[in-house]
């Protein structure tokens, strides 16, 4: 890889389709031996469990896959903090090199350094199970360990749409970007971005710009702005909405820190709107994400002579739903966003007809009236289970079926 990959091709270009082996998650437990079981990520961290959670957590050869094999094995965070070498060795997948990584990871004081330098910058951290942690991203097949943020979160901005695009846009991008931001904005629907340079920009300032919400989410640490000039904009942010990472002041740049963020862009909206982008561009790589996600992925078409149009015009050819305002976005959204009641006493009313994609309605087949637990319907519907569970949560909301319980679902 060359010297200059980070600097160049992840921060000025919009070419970021990741290189071989950083596609994973961040922190670098993508190349981890397997393990004997598939173990679900941590959904839930116990208050008791926080500390020494956070500890592993902050371990830079330690991931989602990792820790979650690490707590199944012990039966909790503290539990693997309070391991020694010898039985750390004892763990399927778990090798020498990296026993060490965590022993010596958990003796450290770098959540200590991290916590401080947090209350200095008014940085919040937030760990699965808080209430503040987005609900959404819950439900991803890797959600991130932690997040750190500054700004305001809000129960409403479950109601956001995700607005990305190239760094590069032409006057008809930055157009279109700025009119269906604002309008959705107007509307209540919090918008999400990347905080890059052109459409991510755009899209953040037309929000504020109408009294609307908005939220950065950064491949960076919050109090280390990417691009440096945003430093303002991410200010300005912070009072209407916020700006999160999953990545930790004092952590070393990676290469896949950068398309790896934009699953958590994905992640915590109900769709993902693409405005302009080249044929290589890190925007299709969050539009990937939606697609897996179960999220709707919409494009902006664009002149076929375009460059900066040729990835939107290919999602449209393959299958993505084509808008050309927002009210095109909230009819097909429908009951998912009509009639919500807003914190700021505003109320969505766009009523549309109910849509249901190809696997929403494979996975609302598998559920009956009467509760079904959710391994049936993972087993029936033959799809992974991150995909039913954020599938289940969008049926959900648009009141086709309920939730007795944690494990059980009904029409």
């Amino acid at each position: 890889m060359p010297d200059d990959f980070v600097t160049k091709s992840l921060f000025d270009s919009d070419e970021l389709v990741p290189p071989q082996g950083t596609d994973g998650p961040c922190f670098d437990d993508t190349d981890a031996p397997p393990f004997e079981v598939a173990i679900p990520p941590i959904r839930l961290v116990p208050k008791e469990d926080r500390e020494p959670y956070l500890r592993l957590a902050l371990i830079g050869g330690v991931g989602p896959r990792t820790l979650a094999a690490l707590v199944h094995h012990f039966g909790s965070a503290r539990e693997v903090a309070n391991a020694t070498l010898k039985d750390l060795g004892k763990v399927s997948g778990i090798g020498p090199k990296l026993s060490t990584l965590i022993r010596e990871g958990t003796q450290s004081d770098l959540l200590e350094l991290v916590q401080q330098h947090c209350i200095e910058h008014s940085v919040q951290i937030l760990v699965p199970g808080d209430c503040q942690f987005p609900r959404m991203l819950l439900e991803l097949e890797n959600p991130p360990l932690f997040l750190m943020f500054r700004g305001k979160l809000q129960t409403n901005d479950s109601l956001a749409i995700a607005m990305v695009g190239t760094r590069h846009c032409t006057s008809y991008g930055a157009t279109m970007a700025e009119r269906i931001a604002k309008s959705l904005a107007r509307q209540g629907l919090t918008i999400v971005s990347g905080l890059a340079r052109g459409i991510d920009a755009i899209c953040h300032r037309a929000a504020m710009e109408v009294g609307g919400r908005t939220i950065g989410v950064l491949g960076s640490s919050v109090t280390e702005v990417y691009p440096p000039e945003h430093d303002v904009l991410a200010e300005e942010i912070t009072s209407h909405g916020a700006i999160l990472s999953e990545t930790h002041p004092f952590s070393k740049p990676k290469a896949g820190v950068f398309p790896q963020r934009n699953r958590i862009i994905s992640g915590l909206s109900l769709g993902v709107i693409v405005i302009e982008a080249a044929d290589r561009s890190g925007s299709l790589i969050t539009a990937q994400h939606a697609g897996e996600q179960g999220r709707d992925v919409f494009a902006v078409p664009g002149a076929v002579t375009s460059r900066m149009s040729r990835g939107c015009n290919r999602l449209i050819r393959d299958g993505a739903i084509l808008i050309q305002d927002a009210d095109d976005i909230l009819e097909h959204l429908g009951p998912l966003v009509e009639g919500i009641e807003l914190e700021n006493g505003a109320r969505v009313s766009h009523p549309a007809e109910l849509q249901l994609n190809e696997i929403e309605q494979s996975v609302l087949q598998c559920i009956e009236s009467l509760p079904t637990d959710i391994d049936s319907v993972v087993l029936k519907s033959g799809l992974p289970v991150s995909r039913v569970l954020s599938t289940l949560s969008v049926l959900q909301m648009k009141g086709l079926i309920k939730r007795p319980s944690s494990r059980t679902v009904s029409r």
